[in-house]
């Protein structure tokens, strides 16, 4: 199934509403099971950290099941990220572009900003997100997602809401 611009801006959006409104479980069902999530890090002369396997990353999980982890460990307060109340966030994402599509998948990039709220305190995170999308089924599935943290002088320790 070949993906509109307009199929992916609302499949984008529902993924930051689900962030936004903690919905955890449906969050996780946007993932595919073999979903590769990573957040590398910049290295001491500015450039991002290329392979997460031998690299330092800030974030890498190889498949959702590192994810449902992070969900599970959210929920249970069992984060050392998180403790309650767990922030308030709003992410508002711009310049989403096609990058890549064919019938079976479709490689997407945008910007994001994030507010996040929590003890008085609203700490802003924005970068730039790499989709790839698998549009093999009517509902699309994320496969891989990089996401570039532009601010990594970071006052407490990101977890997958803040991005």
């Amino acid at each position: 199934m070949s993906i509109s611009i307009e199929q992916v801006n609302k499949f984008l959006f529902e993924e930051a509403r689900y962030l936004d409104d903690k919905e955890w479980d449906s969050w996780l069902e946007m993932y595919a099971e073999d979903a590769t999530y990573w957040v590398p890090s910049w290295d001491d002369t500015g450039e991002l950290t290329e392979d997460p396997q031998t690299e330092i990353s800030l974030m890498y999980y190889a498949s959702r099941s590192g994810l449902e982890d992070r969900v599970f460990r959210i929920n249970t307060d069992k984060s050392s990220a998180t403790s309650l109340p767990q922030p308030r966030t709003s992410h508002n994402l711009s310049n989403i572009e096609i990058v890549e599509a064919s019938d079976e998948q479709c490689k997407v990039r945008f910007n994001w900003v994030n507010y996040a709220y929590r003890y008085e305190h609203v700490y802003t995170y924005f970068g730039t997100s790499f989709y790839t999308l698998d549009t093999s089924t009517d509902r699309p599935k994320i496969k891989d997602k990089k996401v570039v943290l532009k601010n990594d002088y970071i006052h407490h320790v990101v977890d997958i809401y803040h991005l």
